[in-house]
């Protein structure tokens, strides 16, 4: 029996380390989801529903610009013990995580966090930790997006917000 566990261990670890070095040549990620224009969709387990994920991440949900107008702004506060902690502040907005991939309700969505113009998170809530961030010049950048995940415009202004910090 030990011997068919061992086997079974050993063809788990060449299999998978196999498979990702032929997805990493083939230029396959991990990204999340398909941002072309081809139409993605999947079965979701647990509903047996067709989520489709199709969305245009250059189309934008443009909001008019009166008083229910969401704002964004953010505030990155040096963590005690490592990295920063970044704090996301709006007005006329809503962070929605059981709402994503579902249809645009004006005023709701979620943050995409950018570090020198790379995103590194989705964000459901107006909190998270940056670990260590590179040396010199770094610019931190945050946008709002609506639950279909298209970028949130106010009057065809982009809702983003940016900082220039010197990290030691």
């Amino acid at each position: 029996m030990q011997s068919k566990v061992a086997l079974f261990v050993i063809g788990l670890f060449f299999g998978g380390g196999i498979g990702f070095l032929v997805a990493a040549g083939n230029n396959i990620t991990l990204s999340g989801h398909e941002h072309g224009e081809q139409a993605a969709s999947e079965v979701d387990i647990l509903t047996a529903t067709t989520v489709d994920h199709t969305h245009n991440h250059n189309e934008s949900v443009d909001i008019q610009n009166d008083i229910n107008a969401p704002t964004l702004e953010f505030v990155l506060h040096p963590d005690a013990v490592s990295g920063w902690n970044l704090e996301i502040v709006t007005t006329n907005f809503t962070f929605a995580p059981k709402s994503v991939n579902q249809e645009n309700i004006t005023g709701e969505g979620h943050a995409h966090v950018y570090v020198n113009d790379k995103r590194i998170s989705r964000l459901y809530s107006p909190w998270m930790h940056i670990g260590t961030l590179p040396a010199g010049d770094t610019v931190i950048s945050v946008s709002l997006n609506a639950n279909d995940h298209r970028p949130i415009s106010v009057d065809g202004t982009p809702l983003n917000a940016e900082m220039l910090i010197q990290v030691q």
